[in-house]
């Protein structure tokens, strides 16, 4: 009974920290999104949806993309890295307009936004007249 305490309490160990490991996501690259051409999209973002009839009358058209963990638990955490790309590539965030799970973004006179959640974002263009 002794020789299993050791490998019982290793297996244990290890359950309990693997379990404990917490999920991110990663990006391994990028490509333009298929609505708009200028907004970069992770390669390995799988889309979803294309939406050209939205409820919301501010929306011209939207895409919806799934990237596991791309907002952390429950949509809670920004992805820095991606967020980044968007600025190297000219989109100036409206941070005072940031609504929750919802940021906005400008390049020129074409504003997006884009709503992070736990394994999905999507991107949304704004009609020109949209009120922000």
């Amino acid at each position: 009974m002794k020789n299993l305490r050791i490998p019982v309490i290793m297996l244990t160990l290890l359950l309990i920290t693997s379990g404990c490991a917490s999920a991110t996501y990663e990006i391994t690259g990028y490509t333009s999104s298929s609505i708009i051409a200028d907004i970069p999209v992770p390669t390995n973002a799988k889309p979803l949806k294309v939406t050209t009839d939205s409820a919301n009358p501010n929306i011209k058209i939207s895409e919806t993309y799934e990237l596991k963990h791309i907002g952390g638990e429950q949509g809670l955490y920004t992805p820095a890295d991606y967020f980044q790309k968007l600025h190297d590539e000219g989109w100036v965030e409206l941070e005072e307009n940031q609504m929750g799970h919802v940021h906005f973004f400008k390049k020129n006179d074409t504003v997006v936004a884009i709503e992070i959640r736990e394994d999905t974002f999507e991107i949304h263009e704004m009609k020109k007249d949209a009120p922000l």
